[in-house]
């Protein structure tokens, strides 16, 4: 177990309309300070499938990629104990602070991916913000037993939402 500060800056601007939440980020995300860098994760695979885009390769390409299609990022956790990059591990938990999203973003609605950072939302962070939150499946390649098909299908509310906003604007 290793004592780990969240060191990824949240991707949002002031258009953001919906807020996707992680755990904590993993080692190879750590590493290369950016999202969802596991080349297993398959997180922007199937962001792309659902919003029927390229899939982004780069650290600048995955900012505008977020950023053009309204979607903020950044996880639940700003610190905790944990091993490798084990959700399973995870102890002694220092929420992040989403007021400063939530004060620039018009955030309308809040995405958990896959059931930790769901709990961890749950237990830290909702009784802060009062917003609930949606749970998804994790992306993660842990979660092996869901397909690149059935998680696009899952995440597919996010494309439903944001067509609606748009409809709505």
């Amino acid at each position: 177990m290793a004592h780990v500060e969240h060191e990824i800056s949240p991707v949002y601007d002031e258009h953001s309309r919906i807020l996707i939440l992680g755990s904590f980020p993993s080692v190879k995300s750590r590493e290369a300070g950016f999202f969802y860098n596991h080349p297993q994760n398959r997180f922007w695979k199937v962001l792309a499938a659902v919003t029927g885009q390229e899939t982004p390769q780069t650290i600048p390409e995955k900012k505008e990629f977020l950023l053009k299609n309204k979607i903020a990022l950044w996880d639940v956790i700003a610190s905790c104990e944990i091993k490798g990059s084990s959700d399973s591990s995870i102890r002694d938990v220092v929420p992040n602070d989403l007021g400063g999203i939530l004060a620039v973003a018009d955030i309308r609605r809040i995405y958990a991916n896959g059931g930790t950072a769901f709990r961890l939302y749950q237990k830290y962070t909702y009784p802060v913000t009062e917003r609930e939150a949606v749970r998804l499946p994790s992306t993660s390649p842990a979660n092996a037993s869901c397909s690149l098909a059935d998680l696009t299908e899952q995440w597919s509310v996010i494309r439903e939402f944001l067509d609606a906003d748009r409809e709505n604007q």
